[in-house]
């Protein structure tokens, strides 16, 4: 039985009930065997580039009409992204921030709600080759959240940005809460993950 098997067969659970949450995502650094001091969880960074929390509700209305127009995300409808309004944090980070950098561990995504940040990659040789600068409704981070590699580029605020950001913690919850909406978010990032690294690796081939 896979992942989306076991998140879509759960039941909700109440939150008045007494239950033990999962810990899946939270906990897959240290089944690695990743040294903790690596890990730059979400919290750190936040503090870090000076980012300033806003109220949720805003945060969750910008996500919902950025997505509603995204190929893969518009799947969820408007209830399954009010749905996600708990589970995430939303921020203004000023612009030259790094908000994920290369080869670094960290445990969250980031949805670009406005502004615009810069994907970039340092090759062995010494070369910082420009992915891509993102736009509204991007996400970015995901891949390491969902297996707990290594980032493999660096993210940085091109101007002053409105981001959502999910975080490990964030996905134990929802799977808890909501495994079918999690199941639901899981196979998306997914899909979206997979177009991007086919599209990387045409970039990084060309540049041979």
């Amino acid at each position: 039985m896979g992942i989306f098997d076991i998140l879509k067969s759960r039941e909700p659970v109440d939150p008045s009930e007494d239950r033990q949450d999962s810990v899946l995502f939270s906990t897959a650094f240290a089944g690695l065997g990743v040294d903790a001091s690596l890990l730059v969880p979400w919290e750190a960074r936040a503090v870090e580039i000076d980012a300033q929390r806003f109220q949720a509700a805003r945060g969750t209305k910008m996500l919902q009409g950025l997505w509603t127009r995204d190929r893969y995300m518009r799947h969820l409808d408007l209830k399954a992204i009010q749905g996600l309004e708990r589970h995430f944090d939303f921020a203004t980070i000023p612009a030259s921030r790094d908000v994920i950098r290369q080869d670094e561990y960290g445990n969250f995504m980031v949805v670009l709600l406005s502004g615009a940040i810069a994907v970039d990659r340092v090759q062995p040789w010494g070369e910082r080759l420009r992915l891509a600068e993102t736009r509204p409704g991007d996400i970015l981070g995901e891949m390491s959240l969902l297996d707990s590699g290594i980032r493999f580029s660096a993210c940085t605020t091109l101007s002053d940005c409105d981001v959502g950001v999910l975080t490990a913690e964030g996905m134990d919850d929802m799977m808890a809460a909501s495994p079918q909406l999690a199941a639901s978010l899981i196979a998306l990032l997914a899909r979206k993950l997979s177009l991007r690294l086919r599209v990387v690796s045409a970039r990084l081939s060309e540049k041979k």
